[in-house]
């Protein structure tokens, strides 16, 4: 009985913490965008867009216009990087 009691327990903190995870990602997708150009090297939000990688943290050299990182909305242009992404050659 104690197992079972546990599980359950342990079930409703799980569903908690996703549903709270889940709640914040919402929110801060609100207030953040996209911003090409100003991603350091390893340090790009996932794939470039001229397809040189797929995954987050490959960019190979800093402010690559086809890497981009999430920022707050209304900084990218501030720091010096683009809201759009490059036009394709």
């Amino acid at each position: 009985m104690n197992k079972t009691l546990l599980s359950i327990a342990l079930a409703g903190v799980l569903a908690t913490g996703v549903a709270m995870s889940a709640n914040a990602n919402e929110h801060s997708a609100d207030s953040k965008e996209k911003c090409y150009g100003i991603a350091k090297a390893g340090k790009n939000s996932c794939a470039s867009a001229n397809g040189s990688h797929s995954c987050q943290g490959h960019a190979t050299k800093d402010n690559d216009p086809n890497d981009w990182v999430f920022v707050d909305k209304g900084a990218c242009e501030k720091d010096g990087g683009k809201t759009t992404a490059p036009a394709a050659h």
